[in-house]
């Protein structure tokens, strides 16, 4: 749920959390730069300074870039220089990426110049934040970065932005950066030495997208959790297999949350009593019942690793040349965004895993075959109206292209810059499709619970007290999801209400689940 009034962010030398980035990104929480770190970027500014008037050549004080790195320019060229290398790198191209990327990318643009090692001046450190609180979004294309050197044209586009070039968002209305900048009261800023590439060298735009992701998925896997108990519960399942100590023989973490999860949806189920009272034989449900928790425990184990990537990935100060903590300005490849790219593909396939499974439990209730005496496709009148067999297609149709968006970006590289940049990690790329992936997974959920929902309502006996919890919020928001009347699924309604949180809060209301 958006939080009404987010906390201000303030940020100093340290990193800021996945939480913080949350905040900027999606809540426009205000941010601010610490005493300390601005004497920190002073500090590191005086060693950039001292070496522009240098007869040796330094990286992207005294030379060109990438491939024109041996190329001196004269004093007078530089700040040329700085505003060319912008200009030249906001080469993005496609469909305007959301709002919330570009915050995120600009938030950790400015968190890697808190921490000194960057060598701006602390002016651009304070126009970045100015634009951020006053909502002055760059405009990006979804294409021009290939996850490597930083996300270069994204990252280029933001600096065109504070430079009062290019076009922006303020408030969803686009303008041009220079009329936004100024009905803001913010002074352009005309870079120096260094300056312009310290703004383009990072993973931010990736980084933003993987807090974004971890933070999406953590709250998706809860509800997954809970739709695949109400699945178990409409099909008439058996909840003995979610037993804390079978779970207890195999110690994943994962899996032991997802299992307490079902467990405490699926407790005092009337509906699971009725039928094991009344002779009810089944001995096993099929896997897509039976073994969710180990495939949702898997896929939150590889949300927390993925966590504590993005974690050290926040506390990284990525930048080259980067100034060290002892004064030096050294060359380095910190800006290869391996480590994040790789991050970004494993979520993508836990986010077509758990939709796989999710639809074949679906798949379950629709078939009079294998439903456990529900009608087929849960239709009020089979033959007269078709129930939810087209709302299973269209989950078969999203999980058809997650298992597409699974294939990693990051097993591809293609070279640039004349053999200079000769591998690249596509991290840009892969965060993208994730996106897409997350939001196909919350669809995915969205119809699975529909279709639980019903299936618990046709059977007529009572629910688990959660479940009458979550079909209650259903048919106060999504129109025919009660037994007694049949009108098409709303699954617009349905999703609105998984990605807001609201099915889980109910939950929530009478237990707690993780």
């Amino acid at each position: 749920m958006n939080p009404e009034t987010p906390q201000p962010v303030s940020l100093g030398v340290g990193p800021v959390s996945i939480a913080e980035v949350v905040a900027v990104a999606r809540h426009h929480a205000r941010v601010s730069i610490s005493t300390e770190a601005i004497a920190e970027i002073e500090t590191s500014r005086a060693v950039i300074e001292a070496l522009a008037n240098d007869v040796r050549p330094h990286y992207g004080v005294s030379t060109g870039f990438g491939a024109l790195a041996t190329k001196h320019i004269a004093l007078e060229q530089r700040v040329q220089l700085q505003r060319s290398l912008v200009r030249s790198h906001a080469a993005s191209s496609g469909a305007e990426i959301d709002a919330e990327v570009v915050r995120a990318t600009m938030l950790l643009r400015l968190s890697t110049m808190t921490t000194g090692r960057t060598g701006v001046r602390p002016v651009v450190a304070e126009t970045y934040a100015a634009l951020l609180n006053a909502d002055i979004t760059p405009i990006v294309g979804e294409y021009g970065s290939l996850g490597c050197s930083g996300d270069l044209a994204p990252l280029a586009h933001c600096a065109l932005a504070v430079m009062g070039e290019g076009d922006v968002r303020v408030a969803g209305e686009l303008m041009p950066a220079s009329a936004a900048l100024k009905a803001a009261g913010i002074e352009p800023v005309v870079l120096h030495e260094k300056e312009g590439l310290a703004l383009i060298n990072g993973t931010d735009g990736m980084l933003g997208m993987l807090s974004m992701a971890i933070t999406d998925l953590s709250a998706l896997l809860t509800t997954a959790d809970l739709s695949a108990a109400l699945s178990v519960e409409g099909l008439a399942g058996t909840d003995s297999v979610f037993a804390e100590d079978l779970h207890a023989l195999r110690p994943h973490p994962g899996q032991q949350v997802s299992a307490g999860n079902m467990r405490a949806v699926l407790r005092d189920s009337g509906t699971i009593a009725a039928h094991t009272t009344n002779g009810f034989t089944r001995v096993q449900d099929a896997y897509s019942l039976r073994c969710a928790p180990q495939v949702h425990g898997a896929a939150r184990d590889t949300v927390d690793h993925t966590r504590r990537v993005a974690e050290r990935e926040l506390q990284s100060a990525i930048d080259n040349p980067v100034v060290t903590l002892d004064g030096r300005l050294e060359s380095n490849g910190n800006f290869h965004g391996a480590p994040v790219g790789y991050a970004l593909d494993f979520l993508a396939i836990v986010a077509a895993d758990v939709a796989s499974m999710s639809e074949r439990r679906t798949d379950r209730f629709l078939d009079s075959n294998r439903n456990g005496g529900l009608n087929a496709f849960l239709a009020a009148d089979p033959g007269v109206d078709s129930g939810h067999m087209i709302a299973q297609y269209t989950q078969a149709g999203i999980v058809s292209e997650l298992k597409r968006l699974a294939a990693p970006a990051s097993v591809d590289s293609i070279p640039t810059s004349a053999m200079q940049e000769d591998h690249v990690s596509m991290g840009w790329s892969a965060g993208l499709k994730l996106r897409r992936s997350i939001d196909g997974l919350s669809r995915v959920l969205a119809i699975e619970l529909l279709t639980s929902a019903r299936g618990i309502e046709m059977r007529g006996e009572k629910p688990s007290p959660v479940s009458a919890a979550v079909i209650t919020a259903m048919r106060e928001r999504v129109p025919g999801a009660g037994p007694d009347r049949y009108l098409a699924p709303d699954i617009a309604a349905s999703v609105e209400l998984v990605q807001s949180g609201a099915l889980v809060s109910a939950a929530r209301s009478v237990t707690e689940l993780h």
